[in-house]
């Protein structure tokens, strides 16, 4: 039987700013978000059955209707008057409710691929559409690249990508709610915003020091607050010597942007004094 196989890489949001809330309860968002070299792996192959069956090597992850890829199944197989069944097997190495959209990753590499293995023909934008119906991250995962992000996070406009760079990611073995931070957030009470056309012409010019200097991330000031562990994994990253450093979407990831590979080792093993799950990879320009 065909096989198709799709590659879902982590994101890290450069910027991150909250502007309000809206009446529907989600809050009005400006990100510039890119991709790293991170990623689950998707293999999709149908099914003479009609039904969704999901496996993983990975034993703390739902393999239901929780699963946002198995939800991505779901969405495209009843709007598409799909009558063929699927086994995705998700290869999973991003960290769970770690701030790296790797469930959104995931729905959005299940979308591209079951689009291929059915043949539906569906567009990029109807994909990113489709995605929107599920989770907030999903349109900029089914794109890629690198993207300023407006809305809720799926009116996206894509731009070049940031200076070439390595990045240290860290995660302490604890797990944060998006909702939950987004609802213990204050956006009338926000006193400094990071900035979007500063961050915009920083990758413009290809500079990388201003790329680490334009970094920003309002929801810091709920989960730091909450989370202890989070502030020190930042300290640490900035004693060791990491060029920029940032916390990813809601948290707990901390990632740190590094220029020269001769420091990558000693701020890799610096940190894995203070948590196990620490990865060097590159930004994926």
């Amino acid at each position: 039987m065909t096989k198709v196989y799709e590659k879902a890489p982590a994101k890290i949001n450069l910027l991150l700013d909250v502007l309000r809330k809206r009446d529907d309860g989600y809050h009005e968002v400006e990100m510039i978000m890119t991709m790293v070299d991170l990623a689950d792996r998707l293999e999709m192959e149908e099914l003479p059955r009609d039904q969704i069956v999901l496996s993983s090597q990975a034993g703390f992850i739902p393999l239901d209707e929780k699963n946002l890829a198995f939800q991505a199944a779901r969405l495209i197989k009843e709007r598409y008057g799909v009558r063929k069944g699927v086994y995705i097997h998700l290869d999973k190495q991003i960290p769970v409710a770690a701030g790296l959209a790797g469930g959104s990753s995931d729905a959005a590499a299940a979308l591209r691929g079951l689009n291929r293995l059915w043949e539906l023909g569906l567009s990029v934008r109807e994909l990113e559409e489709l995605g929107a119906e599920l989770g907030s991250d999903i349109p900029f995962c089914v794109r890629g690249g690198t993207a300023v992000a407006r809305g809720r996070g799926e009116q996206l406009e894509s731009i070049s990508p940031p200076p070439a760079c390595w990045v240290v990611l860290a995660k302490p073995p604890i797990n944060v709610s998006t909702a939950d931070v987004y609802g213990k957030l204050r956006a009338n009470e926000i006193r400094e915003h990071p900035s979007i056309p500063r961050m915009l012409e920083a990758i413009r010019n290809d500079s990388f020091a201003d790329v680490c200097a334009g970094l920003g991330n309002v929801l810091e000031s709920v989960t730091l607050d909450r989370y202890p562990e989070v502030r020190q994994i930042k300290e640490v990253m900035k004693r060791l010597g990491t060029d920029g450093v940032l916390m990813s979407g809601s948290g707990p990831t901390v990632f740190g942007l590094v220029s020269k590979e001769s420091k990558v080792a000693r701020i890799y093993n610096g940190l894995r004094g203070f948590c196990k799950e620490v990865y060097v990879v590159r930004m994926l320009t």
